[in-house]
């Protein structure tokens, strides 16, 4: 049961702002609400207002720059992502988490920063932003911030955001020449929620060794988890299929899943196990090429 609440639809981000300033912690930000309203239904989350953003075309962008990189507006949906032939060529794992989140409705209804911002660990596109060293922007009445997507996604449900902030942009650095990745998830049913979830991006200096890696786990914790440890034996090596073997392996043993009616915490740890060594060659191939 869905505890009343007075909604609120403003006409622009100044005014959506000045409406979270107003009201405090009374206020609650929907961005679509596929999510959200589930939880209000579950009496996780209760509010007096709920400010409706999803309509503000000012948040609805995706800009590409070689040299800036990629910026996506908060209200901008899943499925224009998906579509998005310069998302595809640039950042291939984001394009292959878009492809197959949830279904066809929920693409073409949910947005970036109404995902991000709700911070379930199941959540996939999180896993690229990691990979890449996404940056997030929040801006309250007083400003704006920007922060690692990393630091931004704090805990289970729970994002950094402060309750007079809400999230306007998402900031993939451009990537480098020679970069590629790669993004999976194991599911009990095709689009669903994932039992372990990967995403892989490597990049490759000139002699063909590893620059840079970025490794990055779903469904594994009570946050997307960047796999640090992982990426540490990759740096400076050449390919080497044992090498990402064992850095499937280290991947597995750093994360803390769950056990669920979906899987044992054991059959997380392979999946982790077996997804991050078979991204990384998918990455590591894809970098050779580019």
């Amino acid at each position: 049961m869905i505890q009343d609440f007075t909604y609120l639809k403003p006409e622009s981000v100044k005014e959506a702002l000045s409406m979270l300033s107003e009201h405090g912690e009374a206020a609650h930000l929907i961005c679509g609400g596929q999510s959200l309203l589930i939880v209000m239904r579950e009496g996780m989350v209760t509010t007096d207002y709920l400010v409706d953003i999803k309509h503000l075309k000012e948040l609805d962008y995706i800009k590409f720059d070689a040299k800036d990189g990629l910026r996506l507006g908060a209200t901008t949906t899943h499925r224009s992502v998906e579509h998005s032939d310069v998302v595809k060529k640039n950042y291939h794992a984001l394009w292959e988490v878009e492809e197959r989140l949830a279904n066809g409705q929920i693409r073409n209804w949910g947005s970036i920063g109404g995902n991000i911002a709700h911070a379930d660990p199941a959540e996939d596109p999180a896993t690229v932003y990691l990979a890449y060293d996404a940056e997030i922007t929040l801006q309250s009445a007083k400003g704006s911030r920007t922060m690692s997507v990393d630091d931004f996604l704090v805990g289970f449900y729970e994002n950094a955001a402060g309750h007079d902030e809400m999230v306007t942009e998402i900031h993939l650095p451009a990537p480098e020449p020679k970069t590629g990745s790669a993004f999976t998830k194991f599911t009990l049913l095709e689009n669903d929620l994932g039992v372990a979830s990967v995403t892989a991006r490597v990049t490759l200096d000139g002699s063909g060794k590893c620059k840079s890696v970025g490794i990055a786990l779903g469904c594994v914790g009570d946050k997307t988890l960047r796999a640090k440890e992982a990426e540490a034996l990759l740096v400076g090596k050449d390919y080497d299929e044992k090498l990402f073997e064992q850095a499937g392996k280290v991947a597995s043993e750093n994360c803390s899943p769950n056990a669920d009616i979906h899987a044992t915490e054991d059959t997380r740890r392979q999946e982790v196990y077996v997804l991050t060594k078979r991204m990384l060659k998918k990455a590591w191939e894809r970098a050779k090429e580019a």
